[in-house]
Formats: C-alpha cells, sequence, structure tokens
C-alpha cells in the first residue's frame, strides 16, 4: 500500500496504476499505524492530478543516522573533520523542518555557503515499543518506507563537529524533504536490495544500493529502541556516497538556488524539491547570525 497525506492534511491510499487517491477515514497517516491500519475508506476517490501531495507523515520523533553505507562512511575519511563520524550514530532530527515532495528547499543565504544534497531510506516504525531485538524489529516494528534528503549546511556543520556533534547544520527550516509518499513493508520483498539515485537538475550526484548498509534495517530499529519509538516514528539509515563535501572542488556541486534535486529509490518513490532563494519565501533581508566570531 502507497499511504499519501494531501491538500490540507487528508490521508489516502494511492492506486498508481490508475492515478487514483482513495481518501481514508483517519486525521493522520500517524493514527493510521496507531490503529494497525484499521481505517476504512470515506468513498471517495479522486484524481492524483487534482490533489496535492503533504509530506506523507510527520512523526513523534524522527531519528537520524549517519556514516552507514560502506562507500559513504570510507569518503568521509577524506573530509577534514575534526571528529570521526562513526558508524550508525544517530541523533535527533527537527520534525519542524520537514517539507513533502515538490516543496521548496529554502536557500538561508545569510547561514551557508555550502549546501549539500543527501539521498537516505527513512524506515517507519509502525508501533509504539522500547527494549526489542533485531528479529522483533523486522516482524512487528518496521512498517514501511519513504525517500529522505538530508539537506546540510557543510560550513556549519563543520564548526558543530569541533564539538563532536552535529543537528544544526541539517535541521534548518526545509532541510528535511520526505515523500512523496509511504510504501507499506509488505510490498518490499527485499530493503537490503533497493537501488538509490540523487541528480541534480538531471545530472547524477549519488548512486548506490541498500546492499551496502553497514548496520541492517532491523539492527538499526532495535539497537535505539531503549529510546522509546511511538507509532509512526522515523529512523533513516543514513545516506549513500557521492555527496558534495567529498569531491575534488565542492563548490562546483554545492547546491544553488534554482537547482532541481530528484532524490529516487527503487520500489519507494521519488522525491522531487527545487532550491529557491530566500526571497521567493521571506520579505526579510536572509537571516543571519554567527555565534564563532
Amino acid at each position: 500500500m502507497k499511504l499519501v497525506t494531501f491538500d490540507d492534511g487528508r490521508v489516502g491510499r494511492l492506486e498508481l496504476e490508475d492515478q487514483t487517491v482513495i481518501e481514508l477515514d483517519v486525521p493522520s497517516t500517524r493514527e493510521w499505524f496507531e490503529r494497525g491500519g484499521e481505517v476504512r475508506a470515506t468513498g471517495e476517490r479522486l484524481a492524483l492530478a487534482d490533489v496535492r501531495l503533504r509530506a506523507p507523515i510527520t512523526p513523534k520523533k524522527f531519528f537520524h543516522t549517519a556514516g552507514n553505507f560502506a562507500a559513504h562512511h570510507e569518503e568521509l575519511q577524506a573530509v577534514d573533520w575534526s571528529h570521526p563520524v562513526h558508524k550508525g550514530i544517530v541523533f535527533f532530527q527537527n520534525v519542524d523542518a520537514i517539507v513533502g515532495p515538490e516543496d521548496d528547499i529554502v536557500y538561508p543565504e545569510g547561514l551557508t555557503k555550502e549546501l549539500d544534497y543527501e539521498l537516505e531510506l527513512a524506515v517507519v516504525v509502525g508501533k509504539a515499543g522500547t527494549f526489542f531485538g533485531p528479529e522483533r524489529a523486522a516482524e512487528e516494528y518496521v512498517a514501511g518506507y519513504t525517500v529522505f534528503n538530508d539537506i546540510t549546511a557543510r560550513d556549519i556543520q563543520r564548526r558543530e563537529m569541533q564539538s563532536g556533534v552535529f543537528s544544526f547544520s541539517k535541521a534548518i527550516d526545509t532541510f528535511c524533504p520526505i515523500g512523496p509518499w509511504i510504501v507499506t513493508a509488505d510490498e518490499i520483498a527485499d530493503p537490503h536490495q533497493l537501488a538509490m539515485e540523487l541528480r541534480v537538475n538531471g545530472e547524477v550526484r549519488q548512486s548506490g544500493n541498500t546492499s551496502d548498509l553497514l548496520i541492517s534495517i532491523p539492527h538499526l530499529v532495535a539497537y535505539h529502541s531503549p529510546q522509546g519509538y511511538s507509532a509512526g516514528d522515523l529512523i533513516t539509515t543514513g545516506t549513500i556516497s557521492g555527496v558534495a563535501a567529498i569531491q575534488p572542488n565542492p563548490f562546483d556541486f554545492y547546491l544553488q538556488p534554482g537547482d532541481v534535486v530528484e532524490a529516487e529509490i527503487a520500489e519507494v518513490g521519488l522525491l522531487r524539491n527545487t532550491v529557491v532563494p530566500w526571497s521567493k519565501a521571506h520579505d526579510t533581508e536572509p537571516y543571519a547570525i554567527d555565534l564563532y566570531s
């Protein structure tokens, strides 16, 4: 099943073959998972072309993983971080920074000059739980998948890493595009065999496969279960190789206003967003503040 959130927050089941959205009688996709999917249809059917898809879910908690793909973990060694990025490290994302398919990524020119992309698979946790192992994670808790593009201000991240942490650099408003829908786990035969590709203006920037994961999805979900999950929480797998920051000249690859970013994962979906200048989203001068001078 493909679950969508559309228009003013309505929830539906997408029939991709005939481009139809069947509205479901539930106020949010989070509640759909809380009810274990026991939700009836309202009877209304809409053409996909006539609805506006939104971010498919707003989780209560958004767990973000770093350094979990082998090729990306290796290329990170070439970046001059002050602290190493250990495989599978997880931190919390900012749920208020979430945007959906076709939403704009606003370039905050006053804060960064090094805007990067990171294609990731996001796993939907299907029910509340804590303290469980990988087998239970696979059988009971991994309920679906969506696409996540982890937009990152590398210059801010570099300063944060001097303390061995990073969060602000990835959590600025509009920096968390997800979507275009949630594919329930029963539709994915093997989540560890999914091709991944990110394109900027049609040019391939990242290419990889979930087979390259260092820590499997069930182990990742189980390992962080002591922090407690709610139905509809998200945990990401980390990104694949090819980010701008590791290129010989990163400034040839960093995102710029006008860029169209397509983040695609086979069997899951294609998430498209456009980078826009601050002036398109705000009627003020670009926000600027410096804690480091």
